[in-house]
């Protein structure tokens, strides 16, 4: 009886396999795609007069949150650290949590970026964007020619 095992999938001879290492390659590819994502969900909402977007991060507080606009980029970060520390007679349990993201979005040209509200209401991010309001088009003009 042999202890050795086989690779239930080999797509290319073993010396091959071996010098460019291609089933631990694919092993940590698929590791990859287990991770928890911490990139919040976004939905973007428009009307008439403004821009509305729904971040979604449960967990944070509104401390957590920075919010900066610049060179027409809306940047929306958030950090998060926790520390758990439990301390008994025989033994002594420290647990430390760290999430933080970042997105940005460029911003369209008719976006009033002085007036821009947040608000974080049940683990969601409301951002409020307003539209720069439609100056009225000139009514035209007769110049006389002298």
């Amino acid at each position: 009886m042999s202890l050795l095992t086989k690779s239930p999938v080999r797509t290319f001879p073993s010396t091959v396999s071996d010098l460019f290492n291609i089933e631990k390659f694919f092993s940590d590819a698929l590791q990859l795609w287990d991770m928890p994502s911490t990139m919040p969900a976004v939905n973007v909402h428009e009307d008439e007069t403004s821009f509305r977007m729904e971040v979604a991060s449960p967990g944070m507080e509104k401390s957590d949150f920075k919010i900066n606009v610049r060179d027409n980029v809306l940047l929306i970060s958030a950090e998060k650290k926790t520390e758990k520390k439990e301390e008994e007679k025989n033994f002594t349990r420290r647990e430390f949590n760290y999430s933080s993201f970042r997105r940005s979005f460029a911003l369209p040209e008719n976006v009033d970026q002085d007036n821009i509200k947040a608000e974080y209401n049940n683990g969601i991010l409301h951002l409020t964007i307003p539209k720069m309001k439609k100056e009225s088009a000139p009514k035209g003009k007769s110049i006389d020619v002298a």
